[in-house]
């Protein structure tokens, strides 16, 4: 049986932290303008401090390889070489973290120049993955503990290992943080983190249950725990005008914090099934619609959700013209509190941008060449940048596209 009908062809998961994914045979809405792109530096492939190694990118299996641009300022965690590199937007090379059983000498922060501002940090990183950086310039990033640190929650049937790596602004390492707070229990496997206007970070997991949000106040002390599955989200009501009846099927795509509020943002997909209208049966499942809940982690209460518009992808055949309607995934929410949604197409991206009430909807492309990149990670700003890390054969391109000049 096909699980998927061609109303959800083109459907693809997260964004952010998964591989690029290339479509096919879909084809950008017509009169939505391409935003410019400004290619800011390119990182070449190696062992120097400079440089990042990604081994074998043409081998099978993900790459571990993060990007998050603050203040100008990218952060660039290479997973495979275990290190990470600050870098100004020229691409000079700031200050590098790096473990020291991967990289035995560096040379560019020599300890001998006076009044030197570039900071060479060791660090004996395991596994890092995604990263962010505060309004102090603290930098957090998630890593994997020693094997022998491992510890298993058998009643979820769950491996915790995951910790969060906290540096201060001078480099200094802090501590790490776990479900608890400072040295507390691992997490399960951390896909992605992030910190708010207070200087708060916000720790989203991945259970066999779903998503699983922590958040912690400055000093890094847990404040909330919130499960997120099934059950806990709210059924679409009747009155919301959503055209669910009978039997609906929800996917929980990306959820992301408030930047000033302690409130979360969820974005749900909903999927019916879908029957042959000659035979009567079954034969997979139509997407319906996509809301974005907000959840006030004071009340512990849902506000209503703001219904998503879909993409609508034409596909032409003859003389046969059929349209699909395919959900955006939740790329995130800027300080101003408007939402960015994105989903690809052939000839690169198309975002849309809803405002806090939904009453205003900006859409813009963004053209990317799939076919030169093997890996893409992408970023939103706070002010509402997209920043994008593009790995391709012969190096690794940065590039930002201004949206914040259209919200503000």
């Amino acid at each position: 049986m096909q699980f998927f009908s061609k109303k959800r062809k083109c459907f693809f998961s997260s964004i952010i932290l998964a591989s690029l994914f290339i479509f096919f045979g879909c084809s950008r809405n017509k009169g939505v303008s391409s935003l410019n792109e400004e290619n800011l530096f390119s990182i070449e492939y190696g062992n120097f401090e400079d440089e990042i190694n990604l081994f074998d990118i043409t081998a099978v299996g993900s790459l571990s390889t993060y990007m998050t641009m603050h203040n100008g300022f990218f952060y660039i965690a290479n997973g495979e070489s275990k290190k990470i590199l600050e870098l100004n937007s020229y691409g000079d090379l700031l200050n590098l973290f790096y473990n020291d059983e991967e990289m035995e000498s560096q040379k560019f922060a020599d300890k001998n120049i006076r009044n030197s501002t570039k900071k060479a940090i060791s660090y004996p990183f395991n596994q890092i993955g995604p990263l962010a950086v505060d309004s102090r310039n603290y930098l957090y990033v998630s890593d994997v503990l020693p094997v022998e640190k491992h510890e298993r929650d058998e009643k979820q049937r769950l491996l915790l290992d995951f910790v969060i790596l906290r540096f201060d602004s001078e480099g200094n390492f802090v501590d790490y943080i776990g479900q608890q707070g400072p040295g507390g229990t691992p997490f399960p496997f951390v896909k992605n983190i992030f910190v708010t206007k207070l200087n708060e970070l916000v720790v989203l997991c991945t259970t066999n249950d779903g998503p699983v949000v922590y958040w912690f106040n400055e000093k890094g002390f847990l404040l909330y725990k919130i499960p997120i599955t099934q059950q806990t989200i709210p059924s679409p009501g009747k009155d919301e005008g959503n055209p669910l009846d009978g039997k609906y099927y929800s996917s929980v795509g990306n959820v992301v914090p408030d930047w000033v509020n302690h409130r979360l943002f969820i974005h749900v997909d909903y999927y019916q099934d879908a029957v042959d209208a000659d035979s009567k049966i079954l034969n997979g499942v139509d997407y319906s619609m996509s809301l974005l809940y907000q959840l006030d982690l004071e009340t512990k209460r849902y506000e209503a959700p703001l219904e998503i518009p879909s993409y609508e992808n034409v596909e032409v055949d003859g003389l046969v013209k059929e349209t699909y309607e395919i959900p955006y995934d939740f790329l995130g929410v800027t300080d101003s509190g408007w939402f960015f949604f994105i989903v690809p197409d052939d000839n690169g991206y198309l975002i849309q941008m809803v405002q806090p009430d939904g009453q205003r909807i900006l859409k813009r492309s963004l053209s990317v060449d799939h076919a030169k990149n093997v890996y893409a990670s992408l970023s939103l700003s706070e002010s509402g940048i997209i920043s994008g890390l593009f790995i391709q054969s012969d190096s690794a391109k940065i590039k930002w596209w201004r949206t914040d000049s259209l919200i503000y």
